[in-house]
């Protein structure tokens, strides 16, 4: 399959005509649309992650709301469904008509979804919240990424990818740590507080979003039609590049080992006696694990290389599960931090890859692609492990949890690393 990329531009500081295979585009370029843009997504990426409901939601779907774990799962399995049905055709959608148009609508979509929240008092009314946020997400998935990438495509500054997604991830850590600080605090104070402030948040988010600058690159299609490009994108993404196909497998598997423990914490730390007013301080302290981890993956990408990595964020996952399974009592959920520190250094590693295979003209629509793969794959498996966690308890799953990611991992990652480009480890060049 052959992809049109644009030819490389001149980078000028005034608005002008630009020619990219044949089409115009009037663009605003120069190191001051860059920096515009990056400082927009850093502050949008922060909004996006400031979840005010997310440390006690679990607590709210269970003590207001009446719903079991494995309703939370299957919850959280329909929240993956209505992400998966537009996660593809967002990311289409935002290659041909834009990323700022679809950031836009994912923060229109997150104003209704968390405004739903403010009233909502059974679990149809809930499953309704989460479908609209979870269409909302697949508007931001892909788009947010492939825009960082492109802004720094236009300055010249694509091989430094890495070091900006983390700073992205670094902020939005930090805003989700700061969200959580005092969620405890306003649920006690009234149990619908945070979703109040959560739906004004994401006015603040849409408002940044209208500020945004779309960079100069291809949107043409080579397949004679829409649909007819899709299908070749997603051939190319899990058929025809073998790189690309085992990179996405591999994010997938490492992203799920680190989302579990997300929706199982809060009732972990129930089951342990860990007192209520701890909980707020406890997600905060993981996110900021997360954003801390993502700000230095480039370096420690730079001096361990891919095979030290991928071995790295194994054995991470191997103790962090074994802790929480096997060790657990009042301060065990601090395995926990041990998973969201491998989630922060997977993040722009793994990213970083699957950027350097994706085509300009198709770069929001293969990204994705890697998140409707995580999405299918948790929308299978979640109520599976909701059921054993209501079953045997929580610490139980995290133990089951533990061998059958020992088995899946090790595989995935030698495809990974047989598939490198060229056989060799991957660096990112890491400047000061």
């Amino acid at each position: 399959m052959k992809f049109l990329l644009p030819r490389p531009v001149q980078i000028h500081t005034l608005p002008e005509i630009c020619h990219v295979n044949g089409k115009l585009f009037t663009v605003y370029r120069g190191e001051k649309a860059v920096n515009k843009n990056i400082t927009i997504l850093y502050a949008f990426s922060f909004l996006q992650k400031t979840l005010f409901p997310m440390a006690i939601i679990t607590l709210f779907w269970k003590d207001h709301i009446g719903l079991s774990l494995t309703q939370i799962l299957l919850l959280q399995s329909i929240f993956s469904v209505a992400t998966v049905l537009l996660e593809y055709p967002s990311g289409y959608v935002s290659d041909r008509l834009g990323y700022r148009l679809a950031l836009n609508i994912a923060s229109l979509l997150g104003i209704a979804g968390w405004g739903l929240y403010t009233f909502a008092g059974s679990f149809g009314e809930v499953i309704v919240a989460e479908i609209l946020l979870g269409i909302s997400l697949s508007f931001i998935s892909g788009s947010d990424s492939a825009l960082l990438y492109e802004t720094l495509k236009a300055g010249g500054k694509e091989r430094l990818y890495a070091r900006y997604e983390g700073r992205m991830n670094g902020f939005a850590q930090i805003g989700e740590a700061l969200g959580a600080i005092f969620a405890g605090v306003f649920y006690a104070a009234a149990p619908l507080l945070p979703f109040f402030l959560q739906t004004g948040v994401w006015l603040l988010a849409f408002l940044l979003t209208r500020f945004m600058v779309e960079p100069p690159r291809d949107t043409s299609i080579s397949s004679g039609s829409h649909l007819a490009e899709a299908f070749q994108t997603a051939r190319y993404a899990f058929v025809d590049n073998r790189r690309l196909r085992y990179t996405i497998l591999l994010n997938t598997i490492l992203g799920i080992a680190s989302f579990y423990p997300v929706w199982l914490i809060q009732p972990y730390m129930q089951e342990a006696g860990v007192p209520v007013a701890w909980f707020g301080p406890v997600w905060a302290g993981a996110n900021l694990s997360v954003a801390l981890f993502a700000l230095a993956s480039h370096r420690f990408h730079h001096y361990l290389g891919d095979r030290w990595m991928v071995i790295l964020f194994i054995v991470m996952i191997g103790a962090g599960y074994f802790g929480l399974g096997l060790v657990g009592g009042l301060w065990g959920f601090l395995f926990y931090y041990i998973l969201t520190s491998m989630r922060g250094m997977r993040g722009p590693m793994m990213l970083n890859h699957a950027q350097m295979e994706c085509p300009s003209a198709n770069r929001a629509g293969v990204l994705s692609l890697q998140s409707l793969c995580f999405r299918l794959f948790f929308a299978g498996t979640g109520p599976l492990v909701g059921k054993l966690a209501d079953a045997g308890g929580v610490r139980h799953a995290f133990h089951v949890l533990l061998y059958a990611f020992l088995l899946i991992l090790p595989p995935l990652a030698f495809l990974f690393l047989r598939n490198g480009r060229n056989g060799k480890t991957v660096r990112e060049e890491v400047m000061p």
